[in-house]
């Protein structure tokens, strides 16, 4: 790991310090557990053990030691239970630029395809709990208006509903779509916006950046809303693909990023 030598660490230093907020801080104490193991192959050449805890080690402080969420901070997301398939995806695309985040760009610029496999598997095998978080409180019209373009879409609009991507129960489905519920409502809130704002993109048009361009900005917080006042189900597992009775929207591309599902 050459490439991560002094001048980079001196680097990463002089901007945490320069701004406390910087979402790179946290590199200092804990991403040096990640740069120490490499991308597997020195630890393996020096037979030095390297359990997916210690791997983990940089995920772990922002998302949790079991990808369970940071308590506090409602925008960083849960990994835990998510399909691994989807988990690598995301990697693959801060990697690739197509996703923007500082602190989790620099985390996987290095990191081989193989490891970021690994990482996703360790993340969506793990079991945990859900935290509910508050929500906002919206009208009782804000609350229907998010039930219906959940439950039902909008037609009127071109907007499909969101249960017919992710899910009758809205945990997930296999391989590649990821659960909704349990989610926060500024984290929900927040990537709609980066999907209706092209912040966030993916191969091809996207299934949710032409759905959450054709929402308005109400219908986003109606979403967010309803979303996050939900009880998670008792099984919070995606579903299999052969459960969904819908199928995709024909414009729908969900892309891989090189990920093989």
């Amino acid at each position: 790991m050459a490439r991560f030598g002094r001048p980079a660490r001196a680097r990463v230093t002089t901007m945490a310090a320069m701004n406390p907020s910087s979402p790179l801080r946290w590199l200092l104490r804990a991403g040096v557990a990640l740069l120490a193991s490499g991308a597997g192959a020195a630890a393996a050449a020096t037979d030095v053990p390297d359990p997916m805890q210690q791997r983990v080690a940089a995920c772990a402080s922002c998302h949790g030691a079991r990808g369970e969420g940071l308590p506090g901070d409602a925008k960083v997301p849960r990994l835990a239970g998510k399909p691994a398939a989807y988990l690598q995806q995301q990697l693959a695309s801060f990697q690739s630029g197509r996703r923007h985040h500082a602190a989790m760009e620099y985390v996987v610029r290095q990191l081989s395809p193989d490891y970021l496999r690994q990482i996703a598997e360790y993340f969506a095998a793990q079991q945990v709990p859900y935290r509910r978080q508050a929500a906002p409180a919206v009208s009782a019209a804000a609350m229907q208006r998010g039930e219906q373009l959940v439950r039902h879409g909008d037609p009127s609009r071109g907007v499909p509903s969101c249960a017919s991507c992710h899910g009758d129960t809205l945990t997930g489905v296999e391989p590649m779509m990821p659960g909704l519920a349990g989610l926060s409502y500024a984290y929900i809130d927040a990537q709609l916006d980066a999907w209706r704002t092209h912040q966030r993109v993916a191969d091809g048009p996207g299934c949710m950046v032409v759905v959450a361009n054709r929402m308005t900005g109400g219908d986003v917080a109606a979403v967010a809303a309803w979303l996050a006042s939900q009880p998670p189900p008792a099984d919070m597992h995606p579903v299999p693909a052969s459960v969904q009775r819908e199928p995709l929207p024909g414009w729908c591309v969900l892309g891989n990023d090189g990920v093989n599902p």
